[in-house]
């Protein structure tokens, strides 16, 4: 992984523990904003991130809501 991965992953889990800790879903926006008007390169892998962070995350709910289902079969 690379340094533009590493630290916009690292970023975008930050966020999002944020977003969850204070339900506050603007918080992404916000720090989107201000990374990118330093730097366009690093706020599309942030998002890239968030997007990423946040499908695995719908994806591990849906792994677990099956396997609840298929307990109660």
């Amino acid at each position: 992984m690379d340094l533009l991965e590493k630290v916009s992953d690292q970023l975008a889990q930050e966020v999002l523990e944020a977003v969850r800790a204070t339900g506050d879903d603007s918080l992404v926006d916000s720090v989107k904003k201000t990374i990118g008007a330093s730097s366009t390169t690093l706020e599309e892998a942030f998002m890239t991130a968030v997007r990423i962070r946040r499908a695995e995350a719908r994806g591990r709910d849906m792994l677990l809501q099956l396997l609840k289902e298929r307990q109660r079969d």
